[in-house]
């Protein structure tokens, strides 16, 4: 009898196996995920270059192309590499070569490497731009073997640079504070920009001050230039106008100017002043004024206490004309109102008396006294006692009369 084997057991045996294959597979696929993950950036490093897509160049300066590239291998001395500018994918158009003799005609003698490909940088200078100097530009790279001839050879055609030329130079830009106040110090920054950093741009003022200068990168091959300006603002520097000058490598310049505006310092002196020169003004007229009237007052005494002054004579010459006489006028002429109504006669203070038809006497000797009563100015006579006063025209009053009205 013969036995046979178990088909249960063999059944479970067959589906056994191909569990264990599945499961060594698997692992076998996760060691090289894994081993794929580290060993990916070593077998994926590659030559590479870096370079500035556009940039501007101006005609008859220079320009300076920053350049950088990777190479998977250790690093390599600058004796191990050998740099090649070309222009487009004509690897014969050679702008820039460590052989001078290489280099197209247009382009020997304006080229040069800045830097170390070594510390893999590869930037070109080129000077005296041409108006037809406008690329594109591609680096290539060869590792140079002494004991063989090259065969590593690797050329950036993907990555090159054109050139935007500029027939003129930028424009300087001044930027400067809003209020410049006369006494203070006031500041005038002028910066230009431009893509040659290995020949700056020379900034020159129109005044003087003091001065600094900055050099800074702004983006990859764009530089900037700056030149500050400090001086202290005096009153002469109003509406004078501030200049900057930029000349760039190739003796080609470029200005801009400014109008100083100076405004004064406020202080008490703006009041100050005016309120003095207007005190003086009104205490100068003042005096003035008090001399005049003083002088006019003292010549008006003079004229006054002078004998036959011109006010008398005038007096008597009208009193003449109107009496038609020459000689001294009539009392009764030259009385006022009043004193001809006020007049008594010297010898007493009685009463004349009543005289019929208002007739007087016509001498003092022949008036007949009566009984006295109040006197009366429309019924009293003229009287006679008088003084002529021929120097300043006026009547004479008689006391004894004034002394009548006055025991009332």
């Amino acid at each position: 009898m013969s036995l046979k084997p178990d088909s249960g057991f063999n059944s479970v045996c067959l589906h056994q196996h191909p569990q264990r294959t599945m499961g060594k597979e698997k692992k076998m696929i996760i060691f090289c995920l894994l081993l794929g993950v580290f060993c990916s950036p070593v077998l994926s490093e590659e030559w590479k270059a870096t370079v500035v897509k556009n940039l501007n160049a101006l005609v008859t300066s220079c320009i300076v192309i920053p350049c950088k590239f990777n190479q998977p291998k250790d690093n390599l001395p600058s004796s191990k590499l050998r740099g090649i500018w070309h222009i487009g994918k004509d690897k014969a158009q050679i702008v820039y070569h460590d052989d001078n003799s290489r280099i197209i005609e247009n382009f020997r003698s304006r080229t040069q490497m800045l830097g170390h490909l070594g510390q893999k940088n590869c930037t070109l200078e080129i000077t005296d731009v041409k108006d037809h100097d406008n690329g594109p530009f591609c680096f290539r790279i060869e590792l140079v073997e002494s004991d063989k001839p090259t065969t590593d050879k690797y050329s950036f055609v993907e990555d090159c640079v054109d050139l935007k030329m500029l027939p003129e130079p930028p424009t300087p830009l001044l930027i400067t504070t809003k209020t410049i106040i006369e006494g203070h110090p006031y500041t005038i920054t002028c910066s230009v920009t431009h893509t040659c950093p290995s020949h700056v741009p020379t900034l020159s003022w129109n005044r003087k001050g003091d001065v600094i200068e900055i050099h800074r990168e702004i983006h990859s091959g764009i530089w900037e230039t700056q030149s500050i300006l400090t001086f202290t603002v005096e009153k002469k520097d109003d509406h004078t106008d501030v200049s900057c000058t930029a000349q760039f490598y190739g003796r080609k310049t470029s200005s801009e100017k400014i109008t100083v505006y100076v405004k004064r310092i406020e202080n008490l002196n703006h009041i100050i002043i005016p309120c003095v020169v207007g005190i003086g003004t009104a205490v100068i007229f003042g005096v003035l004024c008090i001399f005049m009237v003083k002088k006019y007052k003292t010549r008006i005494t003079e004229l006054q206490n002078q004998d036959g002054s011109m006010w008398n004579r005038l007096s008597r010459m009208s009193r003449r004309v109107r009496s038609g006489v020459p000689g001294p006028f009539h009392s009764d002429q030259r009385r006022s109102i009043w004193s001809r109504f006020s007049r008594r006669p010297r010898g007493g203070t009685g009463d004349l008396g009543h005289t019929p038809n208002n007739e007087y006497p016509k001498s003092c000797g022949e008036q007949k006294h009566s009984k006295p009563r109040f006197p009366s100015p429309k019924s009293q006579p003229k009287s006679c006692n008088y003084k002529e006063d021929l120097d300043d025209g006026d009547d004479y009053v008689n006391t004894e009369d004034l002394n009548v009205y006055g025991n009332i």
